[in-house]
């Protein structure tokens, strides 16, 4: 395959040439959550008392839903609650008998009943053809516009679509169109919901509980490195990480889960802001080989700053081992490893094409990307909060699996979409972007459209693959679309990246830590 050069030399010392550096905002929450008062525990044991005292009369309420309708209507609000993990045996209960006795719901019901019903058996990883929705459409095969409760309905169920699912591929544009031509009209309580959905439907969304005494134990432990005063190029977000762990699993049960993806992409952070926006050729290559040998023998080859990121990440990676061990799951340690030093070689090739100012085929940069988009290490990273997680799910996991491949891809195109403007650092540097443009000969905003679809390509992969791992267990599984939800929060099309800018996740931790809605 061809290599496309921006320049037509490349300079003799540019292995001794440090990339432009961003300058990176500081945090915004300074010590905000380093402390936790007895207040906190008060807040949240009440808090506790009130679920604890609803949930008997939930759980009756639904095993005396009357009918079907009301069942699955019932079922989809303690989802949207949060509060499905509490009834995880009575829903699957339900949903198997709408499955397989109630043929009526999802064949003979009207459109709102038949979206939602389909909508929630594949969320719950049941096969269910998209044949259902046949009724609804003219003789020309398309859809007719009904009550805007019906459209939302559809519209909803229109986004757990696999590829060429047409009918329901028509169903999203069609609704699109129908719902955002109307939402002016509405009245106040459905246009909140119809923009919502229009901004992020509920299969894409995830529902998000505090933890504040974890994130007090979280940043304390970042404190205590002080790589904010030792790496001056790098980001500083241990609280934007930690709202990307209570969106993996945010049930009370999966505390070690939230502050390992928190640790692990602050890991992540300081390599990708090493290599990408301070190291040297020369400096990357040596300490990519230093990683692979995973000891501290040579780390005297390296600057200083270097060392300080070495040693912060082979501390971290002792207090993971020391967990795995105590967890029962030691298996899980060389695999995390091995994670740490597949993305360090990816950096670094990363760094090359960029350095050499040499673009390499688009196939070879998504090659690469399936590693940088963080996916195999981020799994690695939780697996001792996983009671069900074995080494054959790691020996699996190693076997590259389309549903972990898709996820990590919609990350990486919503980051070059959302970053692009901030990593080409005024054109200096060349992106993804610039390396499907040159290859394809389309111009930017093409190449935005394009990565676009391929994200939503991604989701009806994964949505499918969701479905076919139904071997795998739910809760691991749940990880992959849950990183792919909050890649859909976090990046936007308007070049948005809401976990460099605190100015763009500020909304979600103010509503989440400081200014909660408690019951």
């Amino acid at each position: 395959m061809a290599t496309y050069s921006i320049v037509d030399e490349t300079s003799s010392c540019v292995r001794d040439v440090r990339p432009p550096v961003t300058n990176h905002a500081p945090s915004i929450w300074g010590d905000t959550f380093s402390n936790y008062s007895s207040f906190d525990d008060q807040e949240r044991e009440k808090y506790e008392e009130a679920v604890e005292a609803l949930k008997e009369e939930a759980r009756d309420m639904l095993m005396a839903a009357a009918t079907p309708l009301n069942q699955i209507i019932l079922i989809d609000t303690i989802e949207r609650l949060g509060l499905a993990y509490l009834f995880e045996t009575e829903i699957e209960h339900k949903l198997q008998h709408i499955k397989h006795d109630d043929d009526d719901l999802l064949h003979h019901s009207n459109l709102f009943t038949t979206a939602l019903g389909f909508r929630l058996l594949r969320q719950h990883r049941h096969h269910i053809s998209c044949d259902v929705f046949n009724k609804f459409v003219n003789k020309d095969g398309l859809f007719e516009e009904g009550n805007v409760e019906g459209m939302l309905s559809l519209y909803e169920a229109a986004h757990v679509r696999f590829r060429d699912e047409n009918i329901l591929q028509e169903a999203a544009d069609f609704t699109r169109h129908y719902l955002s031509s109307r939402e002016a009209e509405l009245e106040s309580h459905l246009r909140d919901r119809v923009k919502r959905a229009l901004q992020r439907p509920l299969h894409r969304d995830n529902p998000i509980k505090l933890y504040k005494k974890e994130l007090s134990q979280l940043s304390r432990w970042w404190n205590g490195f002080d790589l904010k005063s030792k790496l001056a190029y790098a980001r500083d977000r241990v609280v934007e990480a930690y709202v990307w762990g209570v969106g993996y699993h945010y049930e009370p049960q999966y505390s070690y889960v939230r502050i390992g993806i928190a640790k692990a992409l602050q890991i992540i952070a300081i390599m990708d802001d090493t290599y990408d926006n301070y190291a040297t050729l020369n400096e990357a290559q040596i300490f990519t080989e230093i990683l692979d040998k995973w000891n501290m023998d040579e780390v005297d080859r390296l600057p200083e700053y270097m060392r300080t990121v070495y040693r912060f990440i082979m501390s971290t990676c002792q207090d993971y081992e020391h967990d795995a061990l105590n967890l029962g799951k030691a298996f899980a340690t060389p695999y995390f490893i091995e994670t740490v030093q597949q993305l360090g070689r990816a950096y670094n090739q990363e760094l090359k094409w960029v350095m050499e100012r040499k673009l390499p085929p688009f196939e070879d940069y998504v090659k690469n990307s399936e590693i940088t988009s963080a996916i195999f290490i981020l799994f690695a990273a939780i697996i001792p909060g996983f009671k069900s997680l074995t080494q054959e799910t790691i020996d699996w996991m190693k076997s590259e699996p389309k549903i972990a491949i898709s996820t990590g891809m919609i990350g990486r195109y919503w980051n070059d979409i959302g970053s692009h403007d901030r990593e080409s650092k005024g054109g200096q540097v060349f992106t993804a972007i610039d390396c499907y443009m040159k290859q394809h000969g389309v111009t930017k905003q093409e190449t935005l459209a394009k990565f676009g679809e391929l994200v939503e390509e991604g989701w009806m992969d994964l949505n499918k693959e969701w479905i076919e791992t139904a071997f795998v267990p739910r809760e691991i599984a749940l990880q992959f679309l849950n990183n792919a939800r909050l890649c859909n929060a976090t990046y936007n099309n308007s070049n948005g990246d809401g976990y460099t800018d605190p100015k763009m996740a500020k909304s979600n931790v103010l509503a989440l830590f400081i200014d909660p809605i408690l019951i």
